[in-house]
C-alpha cells in the first residue's frame, strides 16, 4: 500500500507541528523556542507563525515576545465535540451523576498520550476540583487516562509510557511494571482509579464507554477532594460510572462493561 504520508503539503505539516509544540505544561513559547523543537530555520518558522497569526490559529502574549494557540482553533475544537453523539448521550448522565454525588463529572478522549476534557459539569461544592472543556492532562497518572491505557493497543501503550514518566506528586507511580499491574486491574473491574497521583488530595474514578470493537472511544471521571472520597464512596461513584457507561454504549449499539467490582 502506498504511504499516504507522499501526499502531504510540507507548508501545512510544518504548520502543524508547529500547533504540537503547545500543550498545557508549555502553553506559550518563543520563535527561537519553536524553531529549535520543530528543526526549522528561525526565519521559516517566524514566516509560518505570522501565517497561523493572521489566520487567527495563534495570537501574541501580552510582552508580544511570546506565542500561544487562537481562539479559532477553540471554536473549531468545539464544533468537533458538538458534533459528536457520545457526547450528547453522556451529558444527561453526566449531570445525574453530578446532581447524585455533587462532585464535578468530566468527559475526555484521548490523543498522543494526554486525556482532553470535551465536556465538564462542575460540582454544586464550593471546594471543587477545577476542570474545563479542552483541558488536556497526562495519560499515565490520572484516572481516565490509565482507563484509555488500559484499553490501548501495545503500540498505543508503548508509546504512551516511554520513559521518563513524569512525577507529579509522591503519588505517581512512574515504574512500568506497576502501571501494567494497574492496568490489569482496570481491565478486570471495570474502572480506573487516581489516588493523587497528578494532584495531591485529589482522587478521581473513571469507566469508559467502548465502541462495538471494545474500543474505547471515551470515559466518564469523577474526580473530587480525598476527603469527601472514602472507600466506600469511591465503590459507590464506580458503581454509578460503571452503569452510566453502559447506558450510553447500550444506546450507541455499542459494547458494555462486564467488570467485577473490587
Amino acid at each position: 500500500m502506498r504511504d499516504p504520508t507522499i501526499y502531504n503539503v510540507r507548508a501545512l505539516d510544518r504548520a502543524m507541528q508547529i500547533l504540537a509544540c503547545f500543550d498545557d505544561d508549555n502553553p506559550e513559547r518563543g520563535v527561537s523556542e519553536i524553531a529549535q523543537l520543530v528543526g526549522l530555520h528561525k526565519a521559516t518558522t517566524h514566516r509560518i507563525i505570522v501565517t497561523l497569526l493572521n489566520g487567527g490559529y495563534l495570537e501574541r502574549t501580552s510582552d508580544g515576545e511570546r506565542y500561544r494557540l487562537g481562539l479559532h482553533l477553540a471554536k473549531m475544537g468545539l464544533a468537533v465535540a458538538r458534533r459528536l453523539d457520545f457526547r450528547r448521550e453522556a451529558i444527561p448522565h453526566m449531570h445525574a451523576l453530578q446532581e447524585r454525588f455533587g462532585e464535578t463529572c468530566d468527559l475526555s478522549i484521548f490523543s498522543n498520550g494526554a486525556i482532553s476534557y470535551i465536556e465538564v459539569v462542575q460540582s454544586r461544592y464550593p471546594l471543587q476540583i477545577a476542570a474545563r472543556p479542552g483541558q488536556r492532562l497526562p495519560g499515565h497518572c490520572t484516572a481516565s487516562g490509565k482507563v484509555f491505557l488500559a484499553f490501548a493497543s501495545s503500540d498505543e501503550l508503548s508509546q504512551a509510557l516511554r520513559e521518563p514518566l513524569r512525577r507529579y506528586t509522591e503519588n505517581t507511580i512512574t515504574a512500568r511494571h506497576r502501571i501494567m499491574e494497574q492496568m490489569e486491574l482496570i481491565r478486570s473491574r471495570g474502572y480506573g482509579f487516581d489516588d493523587g497521583e497528578y494532584e495531591a488530595g485529589v482522587r478521581a474514578i473513571a469507566a469508559p464507554v467502548r465502541d462495538a470493537t471494545g474500543k474505547v472511544v471515551c470515559v466518564l471521571g469523577m474526580p473530587g477532594p480525598a476527603a469527601r472520597m472514602d472507600t466506600e464512596r469511591v465503590a459507590e461513584i464506580a458503581a454509578a460510572l460503571i452503569a452510566a457507561v453502559d447506558d450510553i454504549s447500550a444506546h450507541m449499539g455499542w459494547q458494555r462493561n462486564r467488570p467485577t467490582l473490587t
